[in-house]
């Protein structure tokens, strides 16, 4: 995945226009006075010459391409908010990696799906539009998902309109796919564009015959034209040229079928008409539109110079939602009371696009890659999850889908682990070892599905939250190589953890977890205890017989062991017992013993004592 941020390109005399040139070496003007800016900054992919050469148009001489991976490859263009644009992206393949294995590929605007790419003829540039109102400050142009070939592009553009060109109800959630956009009546097969469109749109001559593409044309049908200025200031601003040449049904019908690419689907379509013919004083031309695969028009009267108050003067009907199949028919049928046959000058047909605005975790996404712009990682471009997710994340399959898996390792990060992590609540892995980071570790108690964090290898400080401890699924903890402090929370000690702190000379285990090892020195210790008393005791029962020994007390806090000390074998205690006795070792005894006798026992004590007090 890529991005490349066009900083350098605003708004210019011909309306806003950026012009890139794809694996381009330097700064050109071609045949039609467009400059066009070589994309050396782009950070991916590889530059390679076309077996095509073209001195008028050095644009479709290189493609940039890329390798065949899992990823995408975004480029970045600047826009304005709430403006409306034209995107234009053109392919040239020109046997550029001299195997001839056509590409086959799909390309998106951001996360919402544009078009897949088919490469049919190596010396023909195949071309997508997209017409949008720019819904956040920048657009993405990405390439992923090559089912055969090398994924590749020659040239973007980018085309800003002017007032309410291209206005729909629908357009915050809708783009628009351009499926055909024709001039009829064309004097050759050139496309008409800049400088004769000042927007640069790209008209397309009807002499063009592609295989089911403005065929079954109605006999009687013909060209006219006219050199007289057509007035076209009102709606989409079609190009004077363009409207100075028209068909007309001589025989009162005109009639043609085309291929809608990327069809059925809901259209903008709307025609352009003028009556560019000097008609009679008692000449009409009045004509019914009939769409077979629309809604019933059949009532509708259309008469151009009535419509358009006058001769040379704009008028374009069209519908801005309509239902078109994928093989659409025009149909024009004159009136009975009409002296002319029907006309039409040119005609615009886009696809509603549904705006897929992106997964669940793209803002904070963008807050971590704004703050690390000169990083490759950071420069990958378009949401981080759709379509493809970039390298270094990995996301959940949701029609909204959030991240599970960062992996931000040994990327050479500094400063304070960004703050927008603390959002990304699906994570289920993060990995920010092997850098430079400070400050202290976020807390991530509300991450449910939390199973792994690394976090080693920088230079951490302060505690590990509390919160850790809770957090249901966790399976494994690396902090260890950073400068933490504190007591481990205590849940992280849970044998089902992998929890290794090691490197970290402040941070330790809680009082409760060292307890536990004071519990086990006293255990030891009350056994051995025993066993010398019981050895002191047949000592003295040897030596002396029967007698009455003096008390020795070590402690009372609320048991006292009294008596006479009786003839009778020691007794072997359990450790339960003990346990019972003390109160789970919360009480001492009182022992009776002669101490001049056992001094061993007394040196026992202190030792056990000693530890103790280390461990506390």
């Amino acid at each position: 995945m890529a991005g490349y941020r066009l900083t350098s390109f605003t708004a210019s005399l011909i309306g806003g226009f950026v012009n890139i040139d794809c694996g381009g070496t330097s700064t050109h003007t071609d045949d039609i006075r467009l400059q066009w800016t070589p994309d050396t900054d782009f950070p991916f992919g590889q530059r390679a010459n076309t077996s095509f050469r073209n001195n008028n148009k050095t644009q479709y001489n290189t493609v940039r391409f890329f390798p065949a991976d899992d990823r995408k490859y975004c480029y970045t263009l600047n826009t304005t908010t709430r403006l409306r644009y034209l995107v234009r992206v053109t392919f040239l393949y020109g046997n550029f990696d001299n195997t001839n294995d056509y590409p086959k590929f799909v390309i998106s605007l951001g996360a919402t799906y544009w078009d897949t790419i088919i490469i049919k003829d190596a010396a023909t540039p195949v071309l997508s539009e997209m017409v949008v109102l720019a819904p956040s400050p920048s657009l993405t142009v990405c390439l992923f998902n090559a089912s055969s070939g090398l994924r590749f592009i020659s040239t973007i553009e980018l085309r800003q309109f002017n007032g309410s060109m291209y206005y729909t109800l629908f357009e915050d959630q809708y783009f628009m796919f351009m499926a055909a956009r024709v001039n009829f009546g064309a004097h050759g097969n050139a496309s008409i564009r800049y400088p004769d469109d000042p927007f640069d749109r790209i008209w397309e001559s009807d002499a063009v015959k592609r295989p089911n593409y403005l065929v079954d044309v109605a006999p009687g049908t013909a060209k006219i034209s006219t050199t007289k200025p057509i007035y076209v200031n009102r709606g989409e601003n079609p190009p004077v040229k363009v409207m100075q040449t028209a068909v007309v049904g001589n025989n009162g019908t005109l009639t043609y079928r085309m291929n809608l690419d990327n069809f059925p689907g809901n259209a903008w379509a709307f025609t352009y008409m003028a009556e560019i013919e000097n008609l009679g004083p008692n000449e009409t031309r009045q004509f019914k539109v009939v769409l077979p695969w629309g809604p019933p028009i059949n009532d509708a009267i259309v008469n151009v110079q009535e419509n358009a108050n006058g001769n040379y003067r704009l008028y374009e009907p069209g519908f801005y939602n309509v239902s078109l199949p994928f093989i659409a028919s025009l149909d024009f049928r004159q009136t009975n009371d009409s002296l002319r046959g029907p006309i039409l000058n040119a005609f615009e047909v886009f696809k509603y696009v549904l705006i897929n605005f992106g997964s669940a975790d793209a803002t904070a996404m963008a807050g971590i890659v704004a703050s690390n712009p000169q990083a490759i990682w950071a420069q990958e471009g378009g949401d981080p999850c759709l379509p493809v997710s970039w390298s270094w994340i990995q996301c959940n399959s949701d029609s909204n889908p959030a991240i599970v898996s960062i992996d931000l390792s040994g990327k050479n990060l500094t400063g304070h682990i960004p703050q927008e992590l603390t959002s990304l609540t699906a994570l289920v892995e993060i990995y920010l070892n092997g850098n430079t980071l400070i400050g202290s570790v976020p807390d991530f108690g509300g991450f449910l599905n939390l199973q792994i964090i690394h976090l080693e290898n920088n230079e951490l400080t302060g505690p590990l939250p509390s919160s850790w401890a809770n957090l249901p699924n966790l399976k494994e903890v690396h902090v260890q190589n950073n400068n933490l402090s504190g007591v481990i929370p205590k849940g992280l000690l849970r044998e089902n953890i992998a929890f290794n702190y090691s490197g970290n000379l402040g941070l330790h285990p809680s009082r409760e977890t060292k307890s536990n090892l004071i519990i086990i020195f006293s255990t030891i210790g009350a056994g051995l205890l025993l066993l010398l008393f019981a050895a002191c005791y047949l000592y003295k029962y040897k030596k002396q017989g029967r007698k009455r020994g003096k008390i020795w007390r070590l402690r009372n806090d609320q048991l006292n062991v009294l008596g006479e000390l009786d003839t009778e074998p020691a007794h072997r205690f359990e450790l339960s017992e003990i346990e019972d006795a003390t109160g789970n070792f919360d009480k001492l005894i009182e022992i009776l013993v002669h101490p001049s006798r056992c001094l061993l026992l007394l040196r026992l004590m202190d030792f056990i004592s000693a530890l103790s007090v280390h461990y506390r």
